[in-house]
């Protein structure tokens, strides 16, 4: 039998086994770039099928070197590799030879090159076999020298659920976040910047592309591809010249949503817990900077630190909540696990409205204060481990030529952030949720670049994350994306333009699934237009109270209610009438600008990857 995760089990019959080797997959090229793991670390590798050589004619930088790591696909027999150099009319060089045969691990090598610093010379990378035909890897095979490009390197920080309302560089009541109070002083921060979807998976895509959720198309499932029409941060940065590196515990960000692409070193091994998520993802940053430390680099880190469950690492494990209670907390999840398992709640049933408390006796106020206080100490904790990493590249002599920006995929999505004032309120409205919501969507955003963004910069306009790559792009002058639905911030941040000469523009969010009978589109877009937010859901409601508007779109007031829990919709049809005017328009044109890309089928995931999106709660 075949356990489902159901109450039955199936039993299954296997009419044939296939055998096929490993070399299959590289059957119809004999030379091809894949991204490939070892050790749960993806390297952008170079195969080729022994005997093999390939050839690269090079201008040889001042204090040259080849740095890649070597790999193969089977233990036995051994691949030997080698690196020589031919100048022009001279002999050949060999400067390596390595017999290697280790299936599960890279090795890391660097060849010296500084001999023939200005010579244009024949680079040969070799591989032989005593079985023809063996793949032979390469992992990122890079040259670089002692001089500068001039192009500065680039660190985007997105601190996973990292919400701005529980920031004090936000105005939070507690200090939870001193250094990034010092990063804002140092440079520019924007006091309203927004994740354009709720969850890490059609956030991060979005901001990698500047392509809004419902324009990328990858909506079928959880699982579906961004399309290949879409480029990446990465692959743009790479093109450039840039060594690129993602760096993550979180698989959305990564191979999950196809974002491996460009990519030269990845990392989307989950932390144990999740509190450690940067300590270790800092540690593979220092590691591929010995292994490859040329100019310039792009790195995208996505931590999980304060992501859910969280687990406060010493020394900040009671700052704020005792440690006696924390076991408490977990008595309590326990409680309200056993009361979903025993109640089967429907669709969109809201935990905060739900009989959960008074069946269980739990306190809500005592409850969600200690998820707060939970949260705040990873916060702290986060905080403090980016003010380390920002001291090491200080000491390295890397930080004057390197933007840093921090911002978060999405904020920290859970009740726990909401005001208790207003969730303690006896009668709550219904829940429509839109996402645009403060606790759901508001995040940093946060740019220093030394010697060119003056500090202490403070934007008051509503931006959000799909304006990051435009900004970066242009900072780094690199071309734009011929199709991009952000907007480049650097004439703000480099003070070209003041706020009121650059102009304010209303900020979209949406996030759409297609629904499994009926094949149609569904979700939210949505605006925040200066004090106004209005959502409009899009396709068939189904049974989720969540998404059975009253009327074609819900309106509030952002100033008097920013956790979006009053629809003005009987007080104000006139916005009623405005902004639904206004967001078909706006589905019409993502409807449009949607026919420009396509999607190549679903994505397969390890078991590695689906526990680890699991842990953080986004599947089941």
């Amino acid at each position: 039998g075949l356990w489902l995760g159901t109450e039955e089990s199936l039993t299954v019959e296997i009419l044939s086994i296939t055998m096929v080797p490993k070399e299959a997959a590289y059957a119809d090229e004999p030379a091809g770039v894949r991204h490939l793991d070892r050790s749960n670390r993806y390297r952008r590798a170079l195969f080729v099928h022994t005997p093999a050589r390939i050839e690269y004619p090079i201008i040889v930088p001042e204090g040259g070197r080849l740095d890649t790591a070597l790999g193969t696909l089977w233990a036995e027999p051994a691949t030997t590799f080698r690196v020589s150099v031919a100048t022009d009319g001279g002999e050949s060089q060999t400067l390596l030879e390595e017999a290697y045969s280790h299936r599960d691990a890279w090795a890391q090598r660097s060849v010296d090159l500084s001999e023939y610093a200005g010579q244009v010379v024949t680079l040969a990378l070799e591989a032989e076999s005593e079985r023809d035909g063996s793949i032979a890897l390469w992992a990122a095979p890079t040259v670089t020298g002692s001089a500068t490009s001039g192009l500065p390197n680039v660190i985007f920080y997105v601190i996973d659920g990292g919400g701005a309302d529980q920031m004090s560089v936000y105005g939070y009541g507690r200090r939870t976040t001193p250094f990034l109070e010092q990063l804002a002083a140092e440079g520019a921060f924007f006091e309203h910047a927004y994740s354009n979807s709720s969850w890490s998976k059609p956030s991060t895509t979005s901001f990698m592309t500047s392509l809004q959720n419902s324009v990328l198309g990858n909506v079928r499932d959880r699982f579906d591809p961004l399309p290949e029409e879409a480029r990446t941060m990465a692959q743009r940065f790479h093109e450039a010249g840039y060594q690129t590196a993602v760096l993550t515990t979180n698989p959305w960000a990564a191979t999950a949503s196809s974002l491996e692409r460009g990519v030269d070193l990845l990392r989307e091994e989950r932390a144990r817990p999740n509190t450690r998520s940067s300590m270790e993802l800092h540690g593979d940053f220092w590691s591929w900077r010995e292994e490859y430390p040329g100019m310039p680099f792009w790195t995208h880190f996505q931590t999980t630190d304060v992501h859910g469950p969280t687990t406060a690492q010493a020394p900040f494990a009671g700052l704020y909540l005792p440690l006696e209670r924390r076991g408490q907390l977990e008595e309590w999840w326990e409680r309200i696990r056993a009361w979903f398992r025993e109640t089967q709640p429907g669709p969109g049933t809201d935990l905060l409205r739900s009989s959960v408390w008074e069946d269980t006796g739990i306190d809500r106020l005592e409850f969600f204060g200690t998820v707060r206080d939970i949260y705040d100490e990873a916060l702290f904790h986060q905080d403090h481990q980016l003010r380390l990493f920002v001291a090491r590249l200080k000491a390295t002599g890397q930080w004057e030529n390197t933007i840093l920006i921090v911002g978060a995929d999405h904020s920290t999505s859970s009740a726990g952030s909401w005001d208790l004032a207003e969730v303690l309120q006896d009668s709550l409205p219904p829940t429509w949720g839109p996402i645009f919501r403060s606790y759901v969507s508001r995040v940093p955003l946060i740019f220093v670049w030394p010697g060119h963004i003056a500090g202490g910069k403070q934007f008051t306009q509503p931006v959000s994350n799909i304006d990051v790559l435009p900004t970066l792009l242009d900072l780094a002058g690199l071309p734009m994306p011929d199709a991009m639905q952000g907007r480049s911030l650097a004439p703000l941040l480099s003070g070209q333009v003041n706020e009121a000469e650059f102009g304010t523009r209303p900020v979209i969010l949406d996030e759409f699934y297609v629904e499994e009978e009926s094949g149609e589109l569904q979700g939210k877009i949505e605006v925040i237009d200066g004090r106004w937010g209005a959502s409009m859901w899009v396709g068939p409601p189904g049974d989720n109270p969540q998404n059975q508007y009253p009327v074609p779109v819900l309106v509030y007031d952002l100033w008097e209610d920013p956790f979006a829990l009053y629809s003005l919709h009987e007080e104000r049809p006139d916005l009623v009438e405005k902004y639904t005017e206004f967001l078909e328009k706006q589905w019409e044109a993502h409807q449009a600008l949607a026919q420009h890309f396509s999607s190549e089928g679903e994505i397969e995931l390890t078991p590695e990857q689906l526990e680890a999106l699991r842990t953080l709660g986004y599947i089941r």
